[in-house]
């Protein structure tokens, strides 16, 4: 196929901030349509001052790193230049040149993705402390290698940066919860999974940027999001577990809006596209998902519909289903079955759940799996006094409890 034209850049930005169409982006800054397609071209204008500041704020990037190059006039002089874009390489936030030169050997890219590799497998078991880092130096020097190769070797090296960028966002709002962090690094995946015109990429990372709004129940945001993950999906053979999960990125979406019957039937949808499957193959990186990933989705949704019986029967199931690698998702269902017994009125239950995730957090940090013991400690309330529940707080507050989630 052939590699779209234009300014992928400044169009990723406009998707990312919710800006389906050219004429959403023209209407937000008081601009005729034709512009902004004239800035999406392959040689896009330098805006006027007041353009110029209203896309940055809509945006929220600088116009290099919108795509644009600034005349001869308003650039600084070449040695400047060049420290200003290795500052800014070093903290992730570096536009890559429309124009490459390619000083380095096409081995090149399959060197970076081995290290991209090596980071996907490494999230499951080092600590996000020490990993993320590491994923954000070499999302970096993948940023500096864009500049410096062309042609198919250019575009392997942007799908890795992408993939790299993209687990940094997972990484920082799933283990960090720093959602706003996250936004930012997702829109940098997926320019630069315009940069490598991977539309597969492209879907995964707007899917993930629907989390970002979703679980702030602002459904709208996240439903935009998801309509062009699936967009992008459609352009590229999707295998059926892609497919499912974003099924089961939106019903978790809509289960934190409260919209839970929408959830169930976006689960039983997902349900059904493993059942018929598919001969397309999933990209190597889809490794967050299986059929025992979206029974721990649905019964999170069945628990936060109330149907307990058959979130505790799912769960159940889930527990004995998961790998012994899957050690953060772990924490996670250990907080659902909590949350059931909870709500079911067994505060003896529900503890011995979380001490359960509590022990395997302190084995394998993830911040979003003690979001959910936390949020069992909350629902326990009429039963604070108990004596289960106050050994709960004693480990829950306990110093080396307190003070790892404070360090994280």
């Amino acid at each position: 196929m052939p590699r779209p034209t234009g300014n992928n850049r400044l169009k990723a930005a406009r998707v990312a901030a919710g800006f389906s169409s050219q004429q959403a982006l023209a209407d937000a800054l008081g601009v005729g349509v034709r512009q902004v397609r004239r800035w999406e071209s392959d040689n896009p204008p330098w805006p006027q001052p007041e353009q110029a500041q209203a896309l940055t704020r809509e945006l929220g990037q600088e116009l290099e790193a919108l795509g644009f190059a600034a005349p001869h006039s308003l650039q600084p002089d070449r040695g400047r230049r060049t420290v200003l874009a290795a500052t800014a390489a070093a903290v992730g936030l570096a536009a890559v040149p429309t124009q490459s030169v390619a000083t380095q050997p096409a081995t090149v890219a399959a060197d970076f993705e081995a290290v991209t590799r090596s980071h996907r497998h490494l999230y499951w078991s080092v600590a996000p402390a020490i990993l993320h880092p590491s994923t954000v130096a070499h999302a970096a020097l993948g940023c500096a290698l864009l500049t410096e190769t062309v042609g198919k070797t250019r575009r392997s090296v942007a799908a890795a940066l992408a993939e790299t960028y993209l687990l940094a966002g997972r990484i920082e709002f799933f283990d960090m919860r720093e959602p706003d962090r996250a936004g930012q690094t997702l829109l940098r995946a997926l320019q630069a999974a315009g940069e490598a015109d991977d539309s597969l990429l492209g879907a995964a990372t707007l899917a993930h940027a629907a989390f970002v709004p979703g679980w702030e129940g602002r459904r709208d945001d996240a439903v935009e999001r998801m309509v062009a993950a699936r967009t992008y999906a459609r352009r590229a053979p999707a295998s059926a577990e892609l497919l499912a999960w974003l099924d089961a990125v939106e019903a978790e979406c809509e289960t934190r809006c409260g919209n839970t019957r929408t959830a169930l039937h976006l689960i039983g949808h997902a349900e059904d596209v493993l059942a018929a499957g598919s001969e397309n193959v999933s990209p190597p990186w889809l490794d967050w998902f299986s059929p025992v990933r979206l029974a721990a989705f649905k019964g999170n949704t069945q628990l936060k519909a109330g149907h307990l019986p058959q979130a505790r029967d799912t769960l159940l199931g889930v527990l004995s289903a998961l790998e012994p690698s899957e050690e953060k998702q772990l924490t996670v269902v250990l907080g659902d079955l909590a949350a059931v017994e909870a709500a079911a009125g067994r505060p003896e239950e529900a503890c011995a759940y979380a001490f359960r995730a509590l022990d395997q957090l302190e084995r394998t940090w993830y911040a979003t799996g003690m979001d959910r013991v936390r949020e069992v400690r909350r629902t326990l309330a009429p039963h604070q006094h108990e004596r289960c529940v106050r050994d709960l707080d004693d480990r829950l507050y306990g110093w080396s409890t307190t003070v790892s989630a404070l360090s994280r």
